[in-house]
């Protein structure tokens, strides 16, 4: 009797094996159980605060738009100010639309660090809370720091360099080699949720477009950094190519007088609006008798952020930084910021960041989901991998990127020394 086969479906081609593959796919992996659950985390709060400014329009719409009475004219700043119970003003942020209340950053009564909305028409605080209470402040603070402060942006920057090793070694367990063809690469998974293969392909596919839109944001996003960002600082000083605002600076020119009338917080905006200021603008008021006061273009794009320094008393512009005054390298990690916060080129931007936020969190689950159907059980399941021969190449390499990285390298040593001393021992993370 002849026994008649069906066809099933073809197997998706790979290839695996060699040992440059499964060295790449063990540090792959181990880097992947550092990285996977931050990129999920940063993903998800990245995304949201994306849409700040729609976000707190919609959250604090009773506070920002203001209709104004028919007839009536805006107070003075000096009087919306002097109805709050400040012990410093640290900022006044006005929109110039004639439908925002004031917005005013101060210290309240406590010395408590607030954000206070008034109504310009009519002279009244909508309200008025801490800072650190308002839910994109945590938001961005669990996105920078995880609420652990300086600790917590150490592990965030930790797992920024470790997810561009992440990425590097991922790109190249994608790369097409054997049978696995270009085409295969880049096919939309095929299969079923419940297959291991499926979850397989979609992280690599996934992985594949994550590397080209989420690389440049952890790039970008370094100088934002303690350690690397520091050093970058650090650099940029020393090479003359930081930047030149005077927004925290002590360089800022002082008032001409030690003592004097100071002049309407009105005659410093007609002076930014002549001086071509784009709306909205940012006033930080002096504080001491030499101080001056400081006002900037807050528009989303750099190039129309011009920062002025103005005398107090005669109200002489001491100062004009424009943003291509900057130098080129300082230029570079502003624009760098603007694309990592989705305002460099408009809604384009942010809907492509949104896409890399998106395919961070499917990148993370599908990793996830596929090593949990491929360990063994009671078992991390580490891809097995010969040990590696530190030759003079891969030691070169080891060495450029501690100096890259110095935050990496000083946490490879520290596995490194762990692994010698108490996870062998142990078995952990060993394979065959």
């Amino acid at each position: 009797m002849t026994e008649l086969s069906l066809p099933g479906p073809t197997p998706r081609p790979s290839a695996r094996g060699s040992v440059l593959y499964r060295l790449v796919w063990k540090w792959h992996f181990l880097a992947s159980l550092y990285v996977l659950p931050f990129l999920a985390f940063l993903s998800i709060t990245g995304g949201l605060y994306l849409y700040k400014p729609q976000i707190e329009a919609w959250l604090y719409a009773d506070r920002v738009h203001v209709t104004a009475p028919a007839g009536a004219q805006m107070i003075a700043l000096e009087q919306q100010i002097a109805l709050l119970e400040a012990t410093r003003i640290r900022g006044i942020t006005l929109s110039g639309d004639g439908t925002s209340s004031t917005m005013i950053e101060h210290d309240d009564a406590d010395g408590v660090r607030s954000i206070a909305w008034i109504d310009p028409y009519v002279g009244e605080v909508l309200a008025s809370v801490a800072r650190d209470d308002m839910a994109m402040e945590i938001l961005r603070n669990l996105h920078g720091e995880l609420l652990l402060g300086d600790v917590g942006t150490k592990f965030v920057e930790l797992a920024a360099h470790w997810a561009i090793v992440m990425f590097v070694t991922g790109v190249i367990l994608w790369w097409p080699r054997g049978a696995r063809q270009l085409t295969d690469a880049v096919a939309l998974p095929r299969g079923s949720l419940r297959e291991r293969s499926w979850w397989r392909e979609t992280h690599l596919f996934t992985g594949f477009l994550a590397t080209v839109l989420i690389v440049p944001i952890l790039i970008t996003g370094l100088p934002w950094t303690d350690v690397w960002g520091g050093g970058l600082s650090q650099v940029q000083q020393a090479t003359g190519q930081d930047s030149r605002s005077l927004r925290f600076s002590g360089d800022a020119p002082s008032s001409t007088a030690s003592d004097g009338q100071t002049i309407a917080y009105a005659e410093i905006v007609a002076i930014a609006e002549a001086e071509g200021l784009t709306y909205p603008l940012e006033m930080r008021p002096p504080r001491r008798d030499g101080d001056a006061f400081w006002i900037r273009s807050a528009s989303p794009h750099r190039s129309d952020q011009t920062e002025l320094v103005i005398d107090r008393y005669s109200g002489a512009l001491l100062a004009r930084v424009d943003f291509a005054d900057n130098p080129p390298v300082a230029r570079a990690v502003s624009w760098g910021i603007s694309f990592h916060q989705g305002e460099a080129y408009g809604w384009l931007n942010v809907a492509q960041n949104t896409l890399a936020a998106l395919l961070g969190v499917i990148l993370s689950i599908s990793g996830f989901v596929a090593w949990w159907m491929r360990r063994p059980a009671g078992s991390l399941g580490v891809p097995k991998a010969p040990e590696a021969r530190l030759g003079t190449g891969i030691f070169m390499v080891a060495i450029a990127l501690m100096m890259l990285f110095p935050l990496m390298g000083g946490s490879l040593l520290v596995v490194l020394a762990l692994d010698r001393l108490v996870f062998r021992r142990l078995g952990w993370f060993q394979t065959a």
